[in-house]
């Protein structure tokens, strides 16, 4: 049976983040997709988790923010 390389808890893991400073896991062994850049790893998966839950505190799209911010002025 193989194992959704996503979900794999024996891999090891990219973080990455989009422009819009969105994260997401995504396995080390396939290239990482135009947009996006590595900001952690290659580690093992809970190390990815962590990262994220430590570092994208706020959800919300870079843009809305940036938008948000221009509404308070």
């Amino acid at each position: 049976m193989l194992t959704n390389p996503f979900e794999d808890e024996s891999a090891h893991y990219l973080v990455l983040v989009n422009e819009e400073n969105q994260h997401s896991l995504w396995p080390a062994s396939i290239d990482v997709p135009d947009g996006w850049r590595t900001a952690f790893g290659a580690a093992d998966r809970a190390s990815c988790l962590e990262y994220v839950e430590t570092n994208w505190t706020d959800i919300r799209p870079a843009s809305l923010i940036a938008a948000m911010a221009g509404d308070r002025g």
